[in-house]
């Protein structure tokens, strides 16, 4: 039996320069979609896996982020004083009983990979999971990390969760070799960081889930710095394939790019039209909205 992954980190130390001027005094992790920041649905997806320790790796900007996992106890005594318990219940479990918040800092921005390498010492000898919160990720019968669980539990190696992306696109990824047969599932064979479209192994880039075996911390420890002088979490994870190999799964889901403007716009749509208070009546304003565009444009 695999020992059971309990741990997950999450990198949130990044300035999130894309969104700025929004990102300049308030975390890019704490972009609001809909009613939830960005990093509650990548706390929420873990803890539904199982996950019971989260480790942020912050830096000195991302207070607000520390504070929203926090106990409030006067907007806790105003919610009940004013008998709004199902307010009062959303803010409670926001991090459920049983589940610990560790805080760690990245004393400089190296980099994914030093990162996680800045976790070492919290997550010891034990698997754990990395979460990016910009990759929000909705799946209707499982979440990305219960499916990657349950290849991590079969095989005991490290997983990737994967996509097929468009060639052209491939620089904005990292990008994997598989060995055949591939049914969404299967052994990766190498990896490569931002490769040129036609440099790219396949059309499978990695994208912001992982199960990793303590072993990496090995690797990230020896990777030789980059562009920027960056520790990069794919270089380490093609020196793991040498040592234990390393799955690649093609996850059931959508995943939505929300460090990119029009990523978070679609996630914050596509969550908005599904929301239970306030799904129809966006539908109907959208729909609303596209008529008179059309007249303005007929």
């Amino acid at each position: 039996m695999q020992p059971i992954v309990k741990k997950a980190v999450f990198p949130v130390a990044g300035l999130g320069t894309r969104f700025l001027p929004a990102t300049k005094a308030n975390p890019k992790e704490m972009l609001p979609v809909v009613d939830k920041p960005l990093i509650q649905y990548a706390v929420e997806e873990a803890v539904s896996a199982g996950i019971t320790e989260l480790i942020f790796v912050t830096s000195s900007s991302k207070r607000a982020i520390e504070d929203h996992f926090d106990n409030n106890f006067e907007l806790e005594y105003r919610l009940k004083e004013q008998g709004k318990f199902d307010l009062l219940n959303e803010v409670q479990s926001i991090v459920p009983e049983g589940v610990s918040c560790i805080y760690v800092r990245q004393p400089q921005a190296k980099g994914l990979g030093h990162a996680v390498l800045c976790a070492k010492e919290v997550v010891n000898d034990e698997p754990f999971a990395v979460l990016l919160a910009d990759d929000l990720i909705v799946s209707k019968r499982q979440p990305c990390l219960q499916q990657m669980l349950s290849v991590y539990d079969e095989f005991g190696t490290s997983v990737v969760a994967v996509q097929q992306i468009e060639r052209k696109d491939s620089e904005k990824y990292g990008v994997i070799e598989i060995a055949e047969p591939w049914h969404k599932l299967g052994q990766v064979l190498s990896i490569v960081e931002k490769p040129l479209p036609e440099d790219a192994p396949s059309d499978l880039g990695v994208v912001g889930r992982y199960i990793l075996t303590p072993e990496i911390f090995e690797c990230l420890a020896h990777v030789t710095p980059g562009r920027g002088k960056e520790i990069q979490l794919t270089d380490a994870i093609a020196d793991l394939i040498h040592i234990q190999g390393v799955m690649g799964l093609e996850f059931s889901g959508i995943r939505y790019d929300c460090g990119s403007k029009l990523g978070y716009l679609k996630a914050t749509t596509a969550l908005g039209l599904s929301h239970l208070e306030l799904g129809q009546s966006f539908k109907e304003y959208l729909r609303e909205q596209l008529e008179q565009d059309l007249e303005m444009l007929a």
